[in-house]
């Protein structure tokens, strides 16, 4: 069987969005401060997950993520109280008013990494 194992995303300071990501959860297990293309790599985990997100810094690159370009996903077991830490850590949370939102059916939210990647967040029991 194959399968998916990692994805990887470039960054303009590895040690800022590895502190971003950490909020979110993830855990750092590996670090190569220079592959043989010369970058600066993080390898984080969430714990009970198989896949695995890799940064990836280089000095000489300059980091330019289109708006909605892509997005990464999450599910965590209740959306408000992750919203609510990662409010607390000065993550902002959108869109503007998700607390009144999350009154219906669906419940994300969105979250923008220091490079302006998104990562939504989705309730999964």
């Amino acid at each position: 069987m194959v399968k998916f194992l990692h994805t990887r995303i470039r960054v303009a300071d590895l040690e800022r969005s590895i502190d971003f990501y950490e909020k979110l959860g993830f855990q750092c297990t590996r670090r190569t401060d220079k592959s043989p293309a010369g970058n600066q790599l993080a390898f984080l985990e969430l714990p009970g997950n198989d896949h695995f997100l890799e940064l990836c810094h280089s000095p000489d690159y300059k980091v330019n993520v289109p708006d909605d370009l892509m997005h990464t996903a999450i599910g965590v077991p209740d959306i408000i109280v992750t919203c609510d830490n990662l409010e607390k850590q000065g993550v902002e949370i959108w869109p503007e008013g998700w607390r009144e939102k999350f009154q219906g059916e669906s419940k994300m939210a969105f979250v923008t990494d220091p490079d302006g990647y998104e990562v939504e967040i989705l309730e999964r029991n």
